[in-house]
């Protein structure tokens, strides 16, 4: 529909009107150039379901034309996107009509747009108080569902919002969306529904391992999945995606002697219902309040737990729940008065990626990071993102001077979504990665079943440092007022130059430094001795081991009545212990059988560490005997390392995967893979957090 120059210009224009919007507009020529930004915009994410722009920034243009248009009356017209609902449809399915429009939603950002919107409600019905009812915005696909007689007849999508696309076949493979529901129970014949097809993030991430596991290229977010998903040929394929669906509105019914519903008679009434007739709707979620500032609290309280819940949501929806005061206030075109979104702090911007910086971490490992132009996102400003090795780069096939769509999901980091190629100028440069390591000038090296190039000269000083801060980090030795920046400052100053070096410090040199007075000293000093004590296996987690995280450097502590003892274990011993597979054997093996590493052992108890396994005397509790565990998902009532504490307080072991040597699987909320591994092993024992402290109990 529209030509690469075509894309390339409205794409800058929309860009150039967000950085400098219109103000005192007089030149119909501006208002025309928005049309069709927006018109454009329209069509990249309802037609080709691939947007050039952030949902944010589409708001704000459309703001900027509601104010116009507000100004100037005059220029409204009947192609303009504020006298539409939505945009143009696919072809793929046949097109059905609504039984009701399917309009969209106005937006908020703030409190001040919540309270206007009170205020508007409160004079259009002549109310002194509303009474609001409030639910999640879900970040999925819109679908329309029409029951008759009891039985799902239609699925539509929301199209443009008259009609949609039939796809009728697809959501009967989502298993949450009832074919059958007992309307009639209520004396209800005919009945339209609304709600949101997702996929769970939980959904998401497992397919996209299998994805990758087939050599495909991952899907990009949970909500494009979701919308995909919808318009596929090939049914089956839907019902592979796990996908889920939440129904939170009723928006036609028709009753079979033309009688109200009581329970239809409010909103929350009709979440209640769906919920009560097998939905999945957001019962659970919803919230009532009596006036704007209870909707206010909750909308920001929501916003602050958003990345517990195992499903995308961008914001809340705020509704009128009487519904004759919403037949009272009516609607617009565009939206309905008795509804607004308030929408959460953006997760996605597009921006410049302008340069790559190759970083070399403590294993050697090459990382490229994308040096962006500055983007306020979710609450921060984003300008560097890893791009993880070179495989990521070719696969979503990222030029320096691209632009790129980015987002910052629910585990905080920022991603690159991917390089929006239609707006490429034939300026864009391709990105070279380098053959020799950016820091010591070694040759790289790549091994076939690993995507990482790696520097693989020890003595690399990029590495040198980056193992010092692992060294004196909490998880490994803890060694307080330490720290990363106090590591570089001595590394560059000369003050340190290896791990050793952390125990042959000069305080006298240090001391006279800018910043480190005589507390400052006494307490790096005192820091630096207690970790000569720390007990071995935060000694092993900090030697920077590949593969060897906290749980496997307990498990190789138990193992030995020294460290040395490792140098003469070969792999096949290695194997033998409780959760060492082949490349974890191998890589310990590598890492004792190095002269350097033993010579540094040796250093290290020369100066006072503790390299032996001083096991702590028993406390006679051993009623475990010796059983294995690990834990998945959130713990509510622990944190994570007080259930493992218990575990080994009382002769359990942990272990860091699932496989035939796991005795015990403790499951918290938002499980994830572990889970469904465990459920193929039938020894495998699966227990809830209660279980797990009643087992405890038990063996006290």
């Amino acid at each position: 529909m529209y030509s690469n120059s075509e894309t390339q210009s409205l794409q800058s224009a929309g860009k150039a009107i967000l950085a400098n919007p219109f103000s005192g507009i007089t030149d119909i020529f501006q208002l025309t150039q928005l049309k069709e930004v927006l018109r454009f915009h329209e069509y990249r994410y309802y037609v080709l379901n691939d947007p050039l722009m952030s949902d944010t920034e589409y708001d704000q243009l459309y703001k900027q034309l509601e104010t116009i248009e507000k100004t100037y009356p005059d220029w409204v017209t009947k192609d303009s996107p504020t006298q539409r609902v939505g945009s143009s449809l696919n072809q793929g399915f046949k097109t059905v009509a609504h039984l009701v429009p399917m309009l969209s939603l106005d937006n908020s950002y703030h409190a001040d747009d919540l309270n206007d919107f009170d205020r508007k409600a409160r004079e259009l019905s002549a109310t002194e108080q509303i009474t609001y009812c409030i639910e999640p915005k879900f970040d999925g696909a819109s679908i329309s569902l029409i029951y008759e007689n009891d039985l799902l007849i239609r699925a539509i999508t929301r199209g443009d919002g008259v009609a949609g696309e039939d796809i009728t076949n697809n959501i009967k493979q989502i298993r949450s969306i009832p074919l059958k529901a007992k309307f009639s129970e209520y004396g209800i014949q005919l009945i339209e529904i609304r709600g949101e097809v997702i996929m769970s993030k939980h959904s998401f991430h497992r397919y996209n391992e299998q994805l990758t596991a087939q050599g495909l290229a991952p899907l990009a977010n949970p909500r494009n999945a979701a919308s995909g998903s919808l318009r596929m040929k090939d049914p089956r394929e839907v019902g592979n995606r796990n996908l889920d669906a939440f129904l939170y509105h009723v928006s036609y019914y028709q009753t079979i002697n033309g009688q109200s519903v009581e329970e239809l008679s409010t909103h929350a009434g009709s979440l209640q219902l769906l919920w009560d007739l097998g939905f999945k709707s957001p019962q659970k979620e919803k919230r009532i309040s009596q006036g704007i500032q209870g909707v206010i609290d909750y909308c920001l309280e929501f916003e602050g737990v958003r990345d517990n819940l195992d499903y995308e949501i961008d914001g809340m929806v705020v509704k009128v729940n009487s519904l004759a005061q919403q037949e009272l206030l009516g609607m617009t075109s565009h939206h309905p008065r008795w509804a607004i979104a308030f929408k959460f702090k953006a997760r996605q911007a597009t921006t410049f990626l302008r340069g790559v910086e190759f970083q070399v971490g403590r294993t050697g490992a090459v990382t490229p990071v994308a040096k962006l132009d500055p983007v306020y996102l979710a609450g921060v400003t984003v300008s560097s993102i890893s791009m993880h090795n070179e495989e990521y780069i070719k696969e979503k096939d990222l030029k320096l001077g691209d632009q790129v769509l980015i987002e910052r999901a629910g585990d905080v980091i920022p991603q690159i979504v991917k390089s929006l190629t239609e707006l490429r100028t034939g300026a864009e440069i391709s990105i070279q990665f380098p053959k020799a390591c950016p820091v010591c000038k070694s040759e790289l090296f790549k091994e076939d079943t690993e995507a990482v190039w790696r520097c693989i000269n020890i003595e690399c000083e990029a590495q040198v440092v980056e193992r010092m801060i692992h060294f004196v980090s909490k998880d490994a030795m803890d060694i307080k007022s330490f720290g990363e920046a106090n590591v570089r400052k001595f590394y560059e100053l000369g003050l340190l130059k290896d791990i050793p070096g952390i125990y042959k410090l000069s305080f006298e040199a240090v001391s006279k430094l800018e910043g480190f007075g005589k507390k400052s000293m006494d307490n790096l000093q005192s820091a630096i001795e207690a970790s000569k004590l720390q007990p071995l296996h935060r000694l092993i987690y900090g030697l920077g081991i590949r593969f060897v995280g906290e749980t496997t450097a307990k498990t190789l502590a138990n193992a030995v009545e020294q460290v040395y003892d490792f140098h003469s274990m070969d792999e096949a011993a290695l194997l033998g212990l409780e959760d060492v597979g082949v490349k974890v054997a191998k890589s310990i093996h590598q890492f004792f059988q190095n002269e350097q590493n033993m010579q540094m052992l040796h250093e290290l108890e020369e100066l006072g560490l503790q390299l032996k396994n001083t096991k702590k005397e028993s406390t006679g509790k051993d009623s475990l005997g010796g059983q294995t565990f690990l834990f998945t998902g959130t713990l509510t009532r622990l944190k994570r390392t007080e259930a493992e504490q218990m575990v080994e307080e009382n002769g359990g072991k942990l272990v860091s995967g699932v496989s035939s040597k796991l005795n015990y699987l403790v499951v918290g909320e938002d499980a994830g893979s572990k889970l469904e591994k465990a459920k193929k092993i039938n020894s495998i024992h699966i227990l809830s957090e209660e279980e797990f402290l009643s087992l405890i109990e038990q063996n006290q």
